[in-house]
């Protein structure tokens, strides 16, 4: 498990195999067990060193001699680029450029002047870092404010409720609501007690399966309990674990489904609610919740290359989103991964390399409210997809990197995994299926290949959206290795005689 993670597919079958040799263990005599040890001790060797290697096995396509004789050409750079950002001028630059900007401005919400605030300061900075092109590109965003908001138990005691209203959330009544409320574990169970519901507070008590699965409930539970009368919603936070911190993020309403007022609340006050209910305890709340949806409002895109000196309109894009959540810091969920994007372009710069098509870093604006700020940039470049080779986005995390993922075709796919080898030194050498990002995923339709950052990130949703989401959370040695990941990928790319092979 350790050593191969992410691999569910061969642990299933190597504890397939260790329960058949504990098996034969128990049943043979004293000289076959003696040597069964050993036998267990090949079999996780020799599943080592097949699969924690790149996957480039599992890819039928074989690259012609020239292009992999070309990418491992660059091993020297790679591991120069290594050395820069892990021992070098470079190293613990992305770490300390986030914490001077996130303690200088915390948290940036799509919308708010203190973004835009965020926004000067980058095109300022990205500037005096002697990059080229340094300019923003406008957008239309959502505008949404949470105001005051409150919420309190009145029955069966007096309690102050943490919550976190959800994006896009109606407010209350100037004086709240004071409503019964009933628990529900899901949707079946939301539908089997329809009749219960009108004039009820709904609360979700939804298991943490995945963020993908558990998300749903926050994303479309105000309308699915709407639909039946209720008044509003509370929602358990999408987060494995939790220390009484509410997880906010972006819910939808439904069309022709009337919009209540919605917020999440700790994982430990919905389990409460949930024992107080199954007791037939009465639950009563006052609810209270100032948000506004207003008008969509200009924002920008910040954007910053270093000019390709071949085919500088063809383009190689690292990107992350500048926007947060008005939690926190706004550190982890998309700092680190706006950072390390400058830092690729940083090192590139500083070590004077000179890619023959341009490089370009984005930092959105709008991901978290639904993607307004890419999707205008896709708008205005969509024109010139032939031109991107790879649309890179890091939006899961900068823990300890372990490679990427990939979509694209698979022939590039096999370009990528010879990248990945001039990585082994730093154990970040895995390409895997699936590259993605809510920014990038624009580009899909026509087959531009998208990159994402793979990375140990299983306390991700530990601290996302709340107010755990601050520097304490990264580490500068965690965000070195990002950063050479990114820089690596991004220059060799940038390099290379051609574009990425598309489908």
């Amino acid at each position: 498990l350790e050593l191969l993670p992410h691999r569910e597919d061969l642990i299933s079958e190597l504890s397939e195999s260790y329960v058949t040799l504990l098996l034969c263990y128990f049943s043979s005599d004293n000289t076959m067990r003696s040597s069964l040890p050993w036998v267990a001790t090949v079999l996780l060797v020799t599943a080592y060193s097949t699969f924690a290697k790149p996957v480039s096995n599992s890819n039928p396509v074989k690259l012609d001699q020239k292009i992999v004789d070309k990418i491992r050409s660059y091993q020297d750079v790679a591991d120069k680029i290594i050395d820069y950002s892990l021992n070098g001028p470079g190293q613990n630059q992305s770490y300390d450029r986030l914490a001077v900007f996130t303690d200088a401005f915390g948290s940036r919400l799509s919308g708010s002047r203190n973004l835009e605030n965020a926004i000067d300061y980058m095109l300022d900075v990205l500037d005096r870092d002697g990059l080229d092109n340094v300019h923003g590109e406008a957008a239309n965003v959502t505008h949404w404010k949470r105001n005051k908001e409150y919420a309190r138990l009145i029955e069966p005691r007096d309690y102050e409720i943490a919550i976190s209203g959800l994006g896009s959330s109606v407010g209350t009544p100037e004086d709240g609501i004071l409503a019964d409320a009933m628990v529900v574990r899901s949707f079946d169970e939301l539908d089997k007690r329809s009749s219960e519901v009108p004039g009820k507070i709904v609360i979700f008590n939804q298991d943490f399966i995945s963020y993908e699965t558990s998300a749903v409930y926050r994303v479309i539970g105000a309308s699915n309990a709407a639909v039946y009368g209720a008044v509003a919603t509370l929602i358990r936070s999408v987060t494995p674990f939790s220390i009484h911190s509410p997880h906010t993020g972006i819910q939808f309403y439904k069309n022709g489904v009337p919009k209540i007022p919605t917020a999440c609340i700790t994982v430990e006050d919905a389990e409460m609610f949930d024992r107080m209910e199954s007791r037939g305890t009465r639950i009563r709340i006052h609810l209270y919740m100032g948000a506004e949806n207003l008008n969509q409002t200009v924002s920008r895109n910040t954007v910053a290359e270093v000019k390709g000196s071949v085919h500088p309109e063809q383009v190689v894009l690292v990107s992350g989103h500048l926007d947060s959540w008005d939690v926190g810091q706004g550190a982890m969920d998309d700092g680190g991964g706006a950072f390390i994007s400058w830092q690729a372009l940083t090192i590139v710069k500083q070590l004077g390399l000179k890619p023959k098509r341009t490089l370009r870093l984005v930092m959105w604006s709008d991901e978290e409210a639904g993607g307004d700020g890419s999707r205008a940039y896709y708008e205005a470049h969509k024109a010139d997809a032939g031109n991107y080779s790879i649309l890179f986005e890091s939006d899961e995390g900068v823990f300890t990197p372990y490679g990427i993922q990939f979509t694209g075709s698979a022939k590039a796919k096999a370009v990528m995994q010879e990248i990945g080898k001039l990585l082994t030194s730093i154990n970040s050498s895995v390409v895997y299926d699936n590259g993605a990002g809510t920014d990038v995923n624009w580009w899909l339709p026509q087959k531009v290949p998208i990159g994402s950052l793979a990375n140990h990130n299983e306390r991700y949703f530990w601290f996302h959206h709340s107010d755990g989401d601050t520097m304490t959370v990264l580490d500068p040695i965690e965000m070195n290795l990002c950063s050479a990941v990114w820089a690596v990928y991004a220059y060799v790319l940038a390099d290379m005689d051609d574009l990425l092979p598309r489908s």
